[in-house]
């Protein structure tokens, strides 16, 4: 979706966060991540953006661009992505609701 300067609007496109409960290895984060990534490959529309890991809290957090919510949870489901929950997520410069 472009806007009017001709540039691609980057609100066009939802954000949401994956949030995941995972062990404190450097493997599990690895898996996630790989899984992850598959997530995109699976499902057109569907980017991962990066995955970052909580070590204190044990948590791992994706960030994907997506059509919709029910659409990453499908593909989340698909590529066998664990997850406790997506939210839409919105950048430092988003608008404030």
């Amino acid at each position: 979706v472009s806007n009017r300067l001709g540039g691609c609007d980057p609100r066009a496109v939802p954000r949401y966060l994956v949030e995941a409960y995972g062990a404190a290895s450097d493997a599990a984060v690895r898996d996630a991540r790989t899984t992850a990534e598959r997530v995109a490959q699976l499902t057109a529309g569907v980017h991962h953006l990066r995955t970052t890991f909580l070590p204190d809290d044990e948590t791992i957090l994706h960030f994907f661009d997506a059509p919709s919510a029910a659409t990453l949870e499908q593909a989340g489901r698909e590529a066998n992505l664990s997850f406790q929950r997506i939210v839409e997520a919105v950048e430092g410069d988003g608008p404030a609701q």
